[in-house]
């Protein structure tokens, strides 16, 4: 039986373990409490919050395709005061770290979300946003920007103590370039990738669907991203992308993940992070390690 599995994040950050629920398909955590003890995870991304609520797109919002679906969602969401009011409060009685995921459509939207949240009972830190392929404003525009980057982050960072995670928009050039700016804005982790922009048509009516590709066929894309980024920044990275089973885990950790999220795999199998976490338990016995870390790394 592995010995350690616990990962730090950021300095006041320390997780039990390396597995993490991806924002946008795990909710506010309460939905998954009747389906597993959600507390054995290392931590859990609520989805992506905004200043005021947002109803998102209009439907159909997710089409599924072969390895994956295209999303749409749109950033639905009940607004950071009703987050504080109902839900930070349900989390201040988890030991199960809450990062909140925040999105804005001007660099002073993620400021004055970070600032809001600061210092909040139940909020274990800020998960910044600025790769969301599905909504007209904000968001990814500032992530395929280094220099945009760099300034929402220092604002972010700027107006909490909290720990900040950039989650990084694969529909770039050069991820390291935006990474980089990342870590200079002052994000403590980065967590890659977000989905992928992508298209969907039914041949039948003609209808286009558009969204964010996500699920196993985006997961080689993942690696290769996680893999740069660890070699061109000092600050963790967490990966995500694809992730299903212990052995997608353990992968993404041998190229240098500090830890990893599960996203798309929540919507088919409610037990998907944990079935992660219990998969790379099993991954570390059969393969004799006994440290998370002695996996980190091991494939560069």
């Amino acid at each position: 039986m592995p010995t350690t599995l616990s990962v730090t994040i950021a300095p006041n950050l320390v997780l039990c373990n390396p597995v993490m629920s991806a924002s946008g398909t795990f909710a506010y955590g309460v939905e998954y409490e009747p389906f597993f003890d959600i507390q054995r995870l290392g931590a859990m991304v609520c989805k992506g919050t905004t200043l005021e609520p947002r109803d998102g797109n209009p439907q159909p919002r997710t089409v599924e395709t072969a390895g994956g679906m295209l999303n749409s969602i749109g950033l639905q969401n009940m607004g950071v005061d009703r987050l504080v009011a109902d839900m930070a409060p349900i989390w201040a009685g988890w030991r199960l770290p809450v990062l909140v995921n925040i999105a804005g459509e001007r660099v002073e939207d993620y400021a004055r979300l970070a600032r809001r949240l600061d210092g909040v009972a139940g909020v274990a830190g800020i998960e910044v946003n600025i790769s969301c392929p599905n909504v007209s404003k904000g968001s990814m525009e500032f992530g395929t920007s280094a220099s945009a980057t760099q300034e929402v982050l220092r604002g972010v960072r700027g107006a909490t103590s909290l720990p900040v995670v950039a989650k990084l928009s694969p529909n770039v050039t050069d991820i390291t370039e935006t990474a980089r700016a990342a870590e200079a804005g002052g994000a403590d982790a980065i967590s890659l990738i977000n989905t992928i922009a992508g298209m969907d048509i039914d041949a039948g009516s003609g209808r286009v669907y558009m969204g964010g590709l996500s699920g196993p066929a985006v997961k080689p894309v993942a690696l290769r991203m996680v893999y740069r980024v660890v070699g061109a920044v000092q600050v963790p990275v967490i990966g995500c992308g694809g992730i299903a089973t212990g052995r997608d885990a353990a992968e993404f950790l041998m190229v240098g993940a500090t830890a990893v999220q599960v996203g798309t795999a929540n919507f088919a199998n409610p037990h998907a992070c944990l079935d992660v976490l219990e998969g790379l338990v099993a991954f570390m016995e059969e393969s004799g390690a006994e440290d998370v870390s002695q996996l980190m790394g091991a494939a560069r």
